[in-house]
């Protein structure tokens, strides 16, 4: 009876804290079905605490402050980059502690973080130590309890990839709709339903690989460049970036890229330039694409270059463990990895290896290749957070982003230069929008910007074409060239 009252107010409590989020457009649903369903969401948090302790009402409380935990962070993230949490995000939790700044949180030293970890953890202790425990008092039947619930609970989600639960949960949620299973089904629902439809999802195959590839004997040098956050800054109100008439004027081709983010999630779009392959081809592993296949992608760019004979090299100059990165892109097809130890005098602005430094590097890999060479590089100077104090005299975010893209648009300017000479086809692209008050979830329906330049022989004379592209499009593009 106690568990039961515990779980009805955990219930009520939930559904208010998650209703007081619910807006005009995706109100809360009603609907008894929807209903139930989110209830067993809560009831499956509840029974994930519950299984810790055996004490109903810390259970019951411990869900409740879960609920507002994930709806509080949920409200943050849709706030900045236009979508609720999502399974995947779950993944990236041990990379906040290593990297705070990224995720716009504070170190776990910093009191603000420290002071209300270290209450919740004493007041939880205190409620263990005053709540008894509904265990049976025999210690046989007891141990039995205790190893029974997490029995079920993991049988629970194994059993949810095959036969009739697995079909029922595909019923469900046939395809990714996170908005609006949200409103229907509730956060914790959604979460866990994603996670398991996106289990059973990976196990399908990757695509076949494709026939080894031809390399285009007139260009030996393909560069591609992945620039944080940029966007022509004539969109968000700033100063006409010199970049942007050179590209109107000399690229072979150009026009605004619909990438499949904004504002974070740097690896959609570099998977889908990388790959090829459409948001709607991937199911429920669009929100991480590198978590699902953590690189074995046989149609990648990258493995095409090298099927071809270029020597394959990778750039970035930031943590070799974020977002697995090494491991992922090593997979993805590049022979040659040089991340942020290879940069440890190079100058920053900021708190990042700036973009001059990094294309110099580029130039300086260029010079001393011995044969053919496809190159993919990805700017971090202008990684948000842009807050007070990052460049000196210059607090304003939106002028720190300024500030920054102009001198992405000046380290392009001098990579053109330096390929000049060479017989090479560049393209570079913006990753997403920043996360801006003037760049707010949707701006520019996701597009940012990109251009293709071909230098030598073949390109002289050639007219600039304006022509919209989806990230992935681009990706097949650049590995259909591979061949031409």
């Amino acid at each position: 009876m106690t568990l039961l009252s515990s779980f009805a107010l955990a219930v009520l409590l939930s559904l208010a804290i998650e209703a007081g989020e619910g807006s005009e457009a995706r109100p809360v649903s009603r609907r008894p079905r929807d209903l139930a369903i989110r209830c067993a969401g809560y009831a499956l948090v509840m029974g994930f605490w519950f299984q810790f302790s055996w004490r109903p009402w810390l259970a019951g409380f411990s869900c409740v402050l879960t609920v507002a935990i994930l709806t509080v962070i949920s409200r943050l993230k849709r706030t900045l980059i236009g979508e609720p949490l999502v399974f995947s995000d779950f993944a990236l939790l041990r990379q906040v502690p290593r990297h705070p700044e990224l995720y716009y949180t504070r170190p776990l030293t910093d009191p603000r973080m420290a002071v209300p970890i270290v209450v919740s953890l004493g007041l939880v202790a205190a409620w263990y130590a005053i709540e008894p425990t509904v265990l049976p008092a025999e210690p046989s039947v007891a141990i039995i309890a205790m190893l029974a619930l997490p029995l079920v609970l993991i049988s629970a989600v194994a059993l949810a990839g095959e036969g009739a639960m697995a079909a029922a949960l595909a019923r469900l949620f046939p395809v990714p709709a996170l908005e609006t299973d949200v409103a229907r089904y509730g956060l914790p629902a959604t979460l866990i339903g994603y996670a398991l439809r996106w289990r059973t999802d990976r196990r399908t195959e990757v695509a076949a690989r494709l026939p080894v590839a031809r390399r285009r004997a007139d260009v030996p040098v393909v560069v591609v460049m992945q620039l944080e956050s940029f966007v022509d800054p004539d969109r968000l109100g700033g100063p006409a970036l010199p970049l942007m008439d050179l590209i109107r004027t000399r690229a072979t081709q150009y026009g605004r890229l619909r990438v499949p983010a904004h504002g974070a999630y740097t690896m959609r779009t570099e998977h889908a330039v990388l790959t090829g392959s459409d948001a709607e081809d991937l199911g429920f592993g669009v929100y991480d694409p590198y978590l699902t296949h953590g690189g074995r992608e046989p149609t990648s760019l990258s493995l095409r270059a090298r099927d071809a004979g270029f020597e394959t090299v990778f750039v970035h100059p930031f943590h070799r463990d974020f977002f697995n990165r090494a491991e992922v892109v090593t997979r993805l097809g590049f022979d040659r990895l040089i991340m942020e130890d290879a940069f440890g005098t190079a100058a920053r602005i900021g708190p990042y290896v700036s973009d001059a430094a990094m294309v110099e590097r580029v130039l300086s890999e260029i010079r001393a290749r011995t044969g053919p060479l496809f190159l993919f590089g990805i700017t971090m100077e202008n990684h948000g957070p842009w807050k007070p104090g990052r460049l000196p005299g210059i607090d304003d975010p939106l002028d720190q982003y300024l500030t920054h893209v102009g001198h992405t648009g000046s380290a392009m300017e001098t990579l053109i230069a330096g390929l000049a000479e060479v017989p090479a086809t560049l393209c570079f692209f913006g990753d997403h929008a920043p996360a801006l008050p003037s760049s707010r979830p949707g701006f520019g329906g996701t597009a940012t910007d990109y251009a293709i330049f071909e230098f030598g022989e073949p390109a002289a004379g050639t007219e600039p074409v304006r022509r919209d592209l989806t990230a992935a499009a681009l990706g097949r593009q650049l590995r259909d060239s591979l061949e031409r």
